[in-house]
């Protein structure tokens, strides 16, 4: 390729300072011609103005996506500047605003429309600067220019920074520099570790370790030391096999808590040559963890070995993904763009990791899902040791590095799945800390769970038998694919294969939601969960609701127990040659131990966990058909769900649960475990009673299931809450006004100048208050964010916010649980109502067991604690934390500190009240 890669539609014109830029408002947009205001041509536009003008122009913009979505309008072309610092900075940390760019970019950022629209073409020169002095070599080139030939915007601007002009020299080749796994190193192989001693932390011992990580000179914190000695007792040889040394410990905001268990646990690991998991449920503190353990290693390369990120196989690229998509681009020549800022992540990424690492939050939604996070193993259909990339995988990489390092920091998901599946690493750990123990029951919830639906019978279905038909994508490569090689002239084998994709033809096919719904299913399950939706549809009072809806199973609507019998003979059928398949693969690893490398074992033994995992999904449905006709076994509660969004079925299915899915985490734990802490700063809802707190607090960790009791630790927050917060409770608010609320969340925001959280209990309320409350906020000059608005993922929505100062949030569940955010970032939080359980089947169910009106007091209760607890992250924050229902009990007020004066009032009182407190700060 020799030719000029300029995109024919970019007018010539590659040059930022030649560009328009538009900044897209709540109300409006900014719009500002090349060369600024001296050129006459910046001002404030309506929406349609402005999307009329950048259907023409291709302006520079910052977030693309967001920038449509505040239009109101269809997708145009335009110059992103997300996607040129991308490609001039991998790897690297920016929130998606002209802000956000500015700090990354090491500049003043800009305040109002008016300069973030100047600041866009500055931001563009500084990075075309930065790529022309840094020298970057052919290999870049060779990206760039394949960008460019796919259309990219910022392709000839980047070539030509990269010292390349047409008709100087030869053109790099289309498509060359993508393969990025011609770069990449190899992992290699260690001897096992040996088994780690038993040689126990005194107390004495893990303060000792926490001063030298503090440091000389470090403010004196005793709560933080006497947490650390609290915790060192889970790091006791156990006296009895079966029965680990269990610690609940309870650390108030502000002691320090994620220090306090690294020393004993890193003291435990160095001391005895063994691993620690370090267990979070939310990816923010995850990096909090590995940023505190630099003070443990600050050499870079001793921390790569002492220290593993280990996430599941789904969060990480998968090489083999990313070449197929390769494959793809005569066809897609577009999908240049997207594959080209994944190769240049790929070559500067720490370990791979595309959720929650260092890859962009915001890159799939500029790129798409499919092209970005689409190209990790999110099917369970990796080849192993038959990929050509092997040796080279992230994912394998960071498995052997996990089997040689003193602590991994996990996440509960990965934990509770290698609990259920059992460990890549070569056998479960010994020693836990699970932090953000709170999560621990929902976490066990999720991975005891039976889903029979149309999507996890699809999921299924492609697993096994792959492509089906020529709409599906390419790389679904089914179980033929991934063992045809080990099946080779072996005729047993190649039997058991072809029954099990046989027997998959009873699962549901492409295109079954349609079926379904239309009275025309095809296969045995298809006809099973037709008869469910038409069960649940007759069951609920209002199906025309936009929100999922469910049923109880008993009395069993008409057809669905003979639907049923059928599908469970059907995955007989299935579950058989499944187990054959197992069985006859594991065999080899015995039969043929003398002529296998230990490449082709693991591989063996991965693809029979594989199958293990899917012959186990199977029984559990087949179990779940079985008690259509008898009783749900008592340990569980069953249920018939039909999962909607915006009004659209989504799903179609019959679930089970356990009513304690501790029970099963407990049992494993039991067996594996030696010791383990839970941690958090709300393990007890502050009930009144110390005792029912604690007991509360065991049944939701599994600790009441081990065999014997767990130490209780209690560290109270060194913050003065009652100097440092309010607590209001609306009572003049109607709650069910969506005017009289919205009103209030406008007026508080206000008075309080942004740094506002805005807490729903519903998305409905949440999307109805921002239309109502976003052209006010905007006039003010306070951004607006909310979650299931913006587009963007709750992990960027928290980023974005925690940078500016006068920034307003509105969000649910995932924002009151993963939000960090100390400073005047966030000093008011605003609650639309008590957040009592969602009285759903499974909750009446553990209701029931669990204590009835007591059990939705506690977890009321926790709910506000872990909201209140957001307020407050510094010694010198500040805050108020106002709730709009003035139906809030007595008994539910020991979610916040004695310290602090829960106050009855108005909404103009309120309002006044906040502005008193923050005034000044």
């Amino acid at each position: 390729m020799t030719a000029d890669p300029a995109p024919a539609d970019s007018g010539g014109k590659t040059d930022p300072r030649e560009r328009p830029a538009l900044i897209a408002g709540l109300r409006g947009a900014y719009w500002l011609e090349a060369g600024g205001l001296a050129a006459g041509g910046g001002g404030e536009l309506s929406h349609a103005e402005a999307a009329a003008r950048a259907r023409e122009a291709r302006p520079l913009v910052c977030h693309l996506p967001a920038t449509v979505r505040r239009l109101g309008c269809n997708p145009f072309p335009a110059f992103d500047l997300l996607e040129l610092f991308a490609f001039v900075r991998p790897a690297a940390f920016c929130t998606p605003t002209p802000a956000g760019l500015a700090s990354a970019l090491g500049l003043e950022p800009p305040e109002g429309p008016e300069q973030a629209a100047g600041f866009l073409p500055h931001a563009a020169e500084r990075l075309l600067a930065e790529l022309r002095a840094r020298g970057e070599g052919r290999e870049a080139l060779a990206i760039a220019w394949t960008m460019a030939s796919g259309g990219w915007p910022w392709g000839p601007a980047v070539v030509g920074a990269l010292g390349f002009a047409a008709g100087q020299g030869e053109a790099p080749r289309a498509g060359a520099g993508l393969r990025v796994w011609e770069r990449l190193g190899e992992w290699s192989d260690h001897a096992p570790e040996p088994p780690p001693g038993q040689i126990p932390v005194s107390a004495a011992e893990a303060r000792a370790r926490l001063a030298a990580l503090l440091g000389e000179g470090a403010e004196a914190r005793p709560e933080q030391a006497d947490y650390a000695s609290a915790v060192s007792q889970a790091f006791q040889p156990r006296q009895t096999a079966g029965a680990p040394i269990a610690v609940l410990a309870e650390a108030g905001t502000g002691v320090g808590k994620t220090l306090g268990y690294i020393a004993p646990a890193s003291l435990w690991a160095e001391t005895n040559g063994g691993t620690v998991w370090l267990s979070t449920f939310t990816r923010n503190l995850q990096h909090q963890i590995d940023g505190e353990l630099d003070r443990l290693y600050p050499e870079p390369a001793t921390k790569a070995r002492r220290v593993v990120v280990r996430k599941g196989r789904e969060n990480y690229l998968c090489l083999l993904n990313l070449e197929e998509a390769l494959g793809g681009l005569a066809a897609r020549p577009r999908d240049a763009v997207a594959l080209g800022l994944m190769a240049r992540w790929a070559l500067r990424s720490r370990d791979g990791d595309m959720v929650g690492g260092d890859f962009p939050g915001w890159l799939p939604e500029l790129l798409g899902r499919s092209r970005t996070l689409g190209l990790t193993d999110r099917r369970g259909e990796c080849v192993y040791s038959a990929c050509a990339h092997y040796a080279k995988c992230y994912i394998e990489k960071s498995v052997r590095r996990a089997r040689r390092a003193r602590l991994v920091i996990a996440n509960h998901a990965l934990v509770m799945i290698q609990a259920v599946l059992g460990s890549e690493e070569g056998g479960l750990p010994a020693r836990y800390v699970f932090d953000e123990g709170h999560h621990l029951f929902g976490a066990a919830d999720a991975a005891f769970a039976a889903h029979l639906s149309g999507q996890d019978g699809h999921e299924l279905r492609r697993w096994l038998r792959g492509v089906e038909t020529s709409r599906q994508p390419s790389r679904l490569r089914g179980l033929r694919r991934r063992i045809e090689d080990l099946a080779a002239g072996d005729a047993a084998t190649a039997d058991l294969l072809e029954r099990v994709l046989r027997a998959a033809r009873c699962l549901p096919a492409e295109g079954w939601p349609q079926r379904i719904t239309g009275a025309a299913p095809q296969g045995p399950a298809e006809a099973f969960l037709a008869r469910v939706r038409q069960q649940v549809y007759a069951r609920v009072q209002r199906p025309q609701d936009p929100y999922s809806l469910e049923a109880e199973v008993r009395p069993l609507g008409e057809g669905v127990l003979d639907a049923g019998h059928r599908l469970d003979a059907a995955l007989a059928e299935l579950e058989r040659p499944l187990m054959q398949l197992e069985a006859e693969l594991a065999a080899r690893l015995d039969d043929d131990s003398a002529e296998l490398d230990s490449e082709t074992r693991r591989r063996i033994d991965g693809i029979c966990r594989g199958l293990a995992r899917r012959r186990g999904t199977v029984a559990a449905w087949r179990g779940m058909l079985h008690s259509l006709g008898a009783e749900t076994p008592e340990d569980f509660v069953d249920w018939f769900g039909v999962a909607r969004r915006e009004g659209r079925d989504l799903d179609v299915g019959m679930h089970r649960h356990w009513i304690d899915p501790t029970r099963p985490l407990a049992e494993i734990l039991a067996r594996h475990a030696q010791g383990l802490v839970v941690t958090s700063a709300t393990l007890t809802d502050g009930s009144g009673d110390s005792e029912a707190d604690w007991a509360g607090a065991e049944a939701r960790s599994g600790a009441a299931h081990l065999p014997t009791p767990a130490i209780r630790a209690q560290v109270a927050s060194p913050f003065d809450y009652g100097a440092a917060t309010r607590v209001l409770v609306v009572g003049d608010v109607r709650k069910d006004d969506r005017a009289q609320v919205a009103a209030a969340y406008r007026e508080l925001f206000l008075a309080a100048g942004g740094g506002a959280l805005g807490l729903f209990t519903a998305i409905a309320r949440l999307r109805a208050v921002h239309q109502l409350i976003a052209p006010a906020i905007d006039a003010a000059g306070l951004p607006l964010y909310a979650q299931h608005i913006e587009g963007m993922d709750t992990a960027t929505l928290i980023d974005i916010f925690r940078s500016e100062a006068d920034a307003c949030l509105l969000g649910t569940d995932a924002v009151r649980d993963g939000i960090d955010v100390p400073g005047r970032s966030l000093r008011l939080i605003v609650f639309d109502r008590v957040p009592w359980p969602r009285p759903d089947i499974r909750h009446k169910a553990r209701r029931r067991v669990f204590g009835g009106r007591a059990y939705d007091d506690g977890l009321a209760r926790l709910r506000l604690k872990q909201a209140f607890g957001r307020l407050i992250r510094r010694a010198d924050d500040r805050g108020v934390f106002v709730l709009l229902d003035p139906a809030l009990p007595t008994r539910l007020l020991g979610a916040f500190p004695e310290a602090v004066e829960v106050q009855r009032l108005g909404l103009a009182e309120a309002v006044a009240t906040t502005r008193e407190v923050l005034q000044g700060y």
